[in-house]
């Protein structure tokens, strides 16, 4: 009988000058890249982490442990996220320059302990999932708050794919910057979500996003075509009709699979109103504070296309989304994701308020966050099978959404870890 009781913990040691913490919520320090792990033998597995000081660490997953010496993966007091390993490299990137640092594609060969960087003189690379890989060993992320401007190298508000060479150096292969890049630039759209890498029906494929709220689906061999800015198809607007760079948008993470009958779909879990325009033929809803899209992968006469076939129910900011054996789970952060000051009018507390001004901290927004919610929907039609109601007490930041063994994890805002499964 499973009772929640700690196995171990670790507490890395850093060679920091100053390893205390911050109070910045953007660069809060720590610990902030999401761990990987993979089976090395039958039976034993090890867990890859990056302490804040930048060093690799290498942990035995059965008491904790290290089973290598830490080596040196990225600079200090940056603020990698989550990481991924393939072919015996393990991946991540930094973002919103903390600690000072250039924001940056990472990768470490195990088997010759050599890091590499690639800058692509653009903004953070923060998807939440760290860099898609694809079969080929290319890796794809997108990146935020800097032009596209490839004639002077600079990649920022587009798709960047890097690989490995014959020396373990991270090098560009490809690129891609929408039409309106440098418009996303100016209005803080930044192309901020992990992409989707997939391959269907023999082609190979890439679906990225941004807070504008639309998805690209593009050509892994071809980004962009020969231009890099044309895309195989794109959406019409899901959400944010707006065009707020807060509160609205695409923040979380794609989901992407298969069915029995060979169909692709792709999911967009959305913050804010469902834009005004957008229709499927399933909807459960037009929700006001989010939802879940899905979309159907379809070749055309006229080319390949991302189709609509179902929204979801309303949900307080649909964050990730998540596919096992044909259900879609997804969660709502509950979170005030709110950036500017709202307005107020003369007869209500603290007003009246000419709202509009720049307002992020968290004295305003922790007190005004609500309580996350997690829902498990059919993956064909996005009919609501279930969900956890009001028994989660608080909120969720960025921590994401785990499915494993039968049992969805959720963490929240107060430090806590909610287990959801199916009684035995």
């Amino acid at each position: 009988m499973a009772t929640g009781r700690q196995i171990w913990h670790r507490h890395f040691d850093s060679t920091l000058a100053n390893p205390g913490g911050t109070s910045d919520t953007l660069c809060p320090g720590g610990q902030t890249a999401v761990p990987t792990m993979a089976q090395i033998s039958p039976g034993k597995y090890t867990i890859y982490a990056v302490s804040w000081d930048g060093r690799l660490r290498q942990v035995n997953l059965a008491d904790g442990q290290d089973i290598a010496p830490p080596q040196k993966f990225i600079p200090g007091g940056g603020k990698p996220y989550a990481l991924n390993l393939h072919d015996g490299v393990v991946y991540t990137a930094t973002a919103q320059g903390c600690g000072g640092l250039t924001n940056a594609f990472y990768s470490f060969d195990l088997a010759s302990n050599r890091a590499s960087a690639f800058i692509p003189a653009g903004g953070g690379l923060w998807g939440r999932r760290g860099a898609a890989i694809d079969p080929e060993g290319r890796v794809f992320l997108g990146t935020g708050d800097a032009p596209f401007d490839p004639l002077n190298r600079r990649l920022g508000n587009g798709i960047v794919a890097v690989k490995l060479d014959a020396k373990k150096q991270l090098q560009l292969v490809d690129y891609f910057g929408a039409p309106n890049a440098n418009w996303l630039w100016r209005r803080d759209l930044d192309v901020n979500t992990t992409p989707m890498a997939f391959d269907a029906k023999g082609s190979r494929f890439l679906v990225g996003t941004s807070k504008e709220c639309r998805l690209w689906l593009l050509d892994r061999d071809a980004l962009g075509g020969e231009d890099h800015r044309t895309t195989l198809h794109t959406t019409p607007l899901i959400c944010n009709d707006a065009q707020a760079f807060d509160a609205k948008g695409i923040w979380g993470a794609l989901g992407a699979w298969q069915d029995g009958n060979g169909t692709q779909w792709v999911l967009a879990p959305f913050w804010g109103p469902v834009s005004k325009t957008f229709k499927a033929p399933i909807e459960h809803a037009r929700p006001t504070g989010g939802g879940v899209a899905a979309f159907t992968l379809q070749q055309r006469p006229e080319g390949w296309q991302l189709t609509p076939a179902w929204l979801s129910r309303d949900m307080d900011l649909a964050d990730e989304a998540v596919i096992a054996n044909g259900v879609v789970f997804a969660y709502a952060a509950g979170e005030d994701a709110s950036q500017t000051m709202p307005d107020k009018a003369w007869n209500e507390p603290g007003g009246p308020v000419y709202g509009g001004g720049l307002s992020s901290g968290p004295v305003r927004r922790v007190p005004a966050s609500r309580r996350a919610a997690l829902y498990a929907l059919d993956g064909q039609t996005g009919k609501e099978l279930w969900s956890s109601g009001r028994a989660i007490e608080s909120w969720n930041h960025f921590s994401g959404l785990t499915v494993a063994n039968g049992r969805v994890y959720l963490a929240t805002f107060d430090g806590v870890l909610y287990c959801f499964g199916i009684p035995q």
